[in-house]
């Protein structure tokens, strides 16, 4: 067996990054994966604003103004925010400014209202401010032809408001991986089946392409194959005519019904891994297809059993796609420090995972296991679950109160 930190490093050494590219709308980025890098068309801010309701004057005018002393200044205009101003502000003069207005020529400052008093056509400022104060200078925050945004970059709704704020409305973005998934077992049914005794319902097609879509590529359901090297074979051919990776449970343990790692060889893949020091989730095989147009599919045999199939998928194949996808580097889960407020056990041969609620208290991130037996066919009490802890090989105990390692996965 491998460690998960080994089979970890393996996989992402087999992923191959995408080097094609597709243009997109504006409103269809979301969650896709920015494939050039960006530069900035525009100066931002666009010109020389206030970032304060208040008076527009020259630092001059007012730099020894205060209570006892007051500056008085003209008002020559209002400049409301989305019009230009229609003069400049000269010696004695301010202008009536609102937050995002133009500064207007002449104007090197910004007072803002509060420390002022109006009188008519003129405003007393009673406090004097600093130079340039609440002033957003044109280009302070990119210029034009500056890198705005970097190729790898995950879009979400603040990178949408950079790429509207740039007038971007084709974006280009990595293709999306296409991703198969078949379920194994001549003891699966569909959720809408009368269940017979013996049989199960086919919980892990519906949870993969539920993971595989939030790891940013397209599931292909496939259905379920069953326990017959014909129809697997059958089954894996057609998985490679329709997609970039392939996502199995079942088959891969060493049962009498386990078909899948002699049927890769025969279909001419190479297996990297059989096995993995995890739990749950030992029986894992990971392998290639000869290269074909370009592109060198991928295959993941996880375990039947429901928990381990997440478990894996999280662990390995999560990280995998994100590569895939062309996200950025930062392709591995995010693990945090938490403190665990239930004991953390496991048997030491292997690294372990233990699932459950991790939270931001006062304190710091605190996990909550969940409730019920956690063993892999217990798939009840993964329902509302954000995290797994990690238990490292050799340690049985991880007691309540003392931190864990924490995988995040929701």
């Amino acid at each position: 067996m491998l460690s998960v930190t080994e089979a970890a490093a393996t996989i992402l050494d087999l992923v191959l990054l995408p080097t094609e590219a597709e243009q997109v709308s504006l409103d269809a980025a979301l969650g896709r994966i920015l494939a050039q890098p960006i530069p900035s068309p525009l100066d931002f801010p666009h010109w020389d604003n206030s970032a304060m309701d208040g008076y527009a004057v020259r630092y001059a005018d007012v730099q020894g103004a205060s209570a006892e002393q007051p500056q008085s200044l003209t008002v020559v205009e209002t400049i409301p925010a989305g019009r230009s101003p229609t003069r400049p502000v000269g010696p004695g003069q301010a202008a009536r400014i609102l937050t995002g207005s133009m500064l207007p020529a002449g104007a090197d400052t910004v007072v803002m209202q509060e420390v002022t008093q109006r009188e008519g056509d003129r405003v007393i400022v009673l406090e004097a401010p600093t130079t340039q104060q609440f002033v957003r200078h044109r280009g302070s925050y990119c210029r034009a032809g500056d890198p705005l945004m970097a190729a790898g970059q995950l879009i979400g709704g603040p990178e949408l408001a950079v790429l509207a704020s740039a007038q971007c409305l084709q974006v280009p973005v990595f293709p999306q991986p296409r991703v198969a998934i078949l379920s194994t077992g001549d003891e699966l049914v569909g959720p809408g089946t009368p269940l017979q005794p013996g049989q199960i319902v086919d919980s892990n097609q519906y949870a993969l392409a539920a993971l595989v879509r939030q790891a940013g590529a397209i599931a292909v359901p496939l259905g379920i194959v069953p326990d017959q090297p014909q129809a697997l074979r059958a089954a894996i051919q057609t998985a490679l005519t329709q997609a970039d990776a392939i996502v199995s449970s079942g088959g891969v343990s060493v049962g009498d019904y386990d078909y899948v790692d002699e049927i890769l060889v025969e279909l001419g893949a190479t297996l990297h891994i059989r096995a993995v020091a995890v739990k749950p989730g030992k029986p894992l095989t990971v392998a290639t297809f000869p290269i074909a147009n370009g592109s060198a599919p991928l295959y993941f045999g996880l375990p039947g059993n429901p928990v381990s199939a997440l478990v894996t998928f999280w662990r390995f194949v999560a990280p995998a796609l994100r590569k895939r996808s062309g996200q950025g580097t930062d392709w591995g889960p995010m693990v945090v420090p938490a403190v665990t407020s239930h004991d953390l056990k496991a048997g030491g041969q292997r690294e372990t995972y233990l699932w459950g609620r991790l939270a931001m208290t006062a304190a710091g991130h605190r996990f909550e296991l969940a409730g019920g037996g956690h063993n892999s066919g217990n798939l009840i009490n993964l329902a509302g679950t954000n995290a797994l802890a990690v238990v490292p090989v050799g340690t049985k105990l991880i007691p309540a109160g003392e931190t864990a390692q924490v995988m995040v996965v929701g």
